[in-house]
């Protein structure tokens, strides 16, 4: 029997929860499930995390890992405003179609009757998300490219561009891709 190390096994079952999100019916996923589909106990889950709740937490870490280092990456390669806003966009809509299950997390529909705090970090997760929307807006207007006074607002409705995005992701299945037909509408708010 291979052995696995201890970091290996912890990354294991927060992969296996991802799949397992990314299923469309979105049924509530509970340690027993996660624990068979890993052919482990559940106390084997519990000697890696000591709740459901810290499960979740792993995922939520490489959501936000994953998406303010693409956000960093692009604010420091993208000389323009306007052109980060777009990268920002459309790293953040193809982040959800690459990785279905994590956006369920991200809207919150799997986090539906686990502990609050969950939710409560998405939500801030989404407001930094727009405040980095709203400085690269703000460059753009001191490059000339946007108004200032209107940079909190456009911040505001390309966020809630991409969140409706995401909730038709997976409200219909993962069928309603987040990233199709996208760059027209991106375009009207950034004009």
């Amino acid at each position: 029997m291979a052995t696995t190390k201890p970091g290996e096994r912890k990354l294991q079952i927060l992969q296996t929860l991802a799949t397992m999100l990314e299923q469309p019916k979105g049924e509530k996923i509970t340690t027993a499930a996660l624990a068979a589909r890993l052919d482990v106990s559940e106390a084997a889950l519990y000697r890696h995390f000591a709740s459901k709740a810290q499960m979740f937490e792993g995922l939520i870490e490489f959501i936000e890992s994953t998406v303010f280092g693409l956000i960093n990456q692009i604010t420091g390669q993208q000389e323009s405003g306007l052109s980060q806003a777009q990268a920002i966009t459309g790293m953040l809509l193809n982040f959800a179609e690459r990785n279905p299950g994590m956006t369920r997390v991200i809207i919150g529909d799997a986090l539906v009757n686990e502990d609050e705090r969950l939710q409560a970090r998405m939500n801030q997760f989404v407001e930094r998300i727009e405040l980095a929307l709203r400085q690269s807006l703000k460059l753009a207007a001191t490059q000339g490219q946007a108004s200032e006074a209107e940079a909190a607002a456009r911040a505001g409705m390309i966020t809630s561009l991409v969140l409706g995005r995401w909730h038709r992701f997976a409200k219909t299945g993962f069928r309603q891709r987040p990233t199709e037909g996208a760059q027209a509408q991106i375009a009207m708010l950034l004009v």
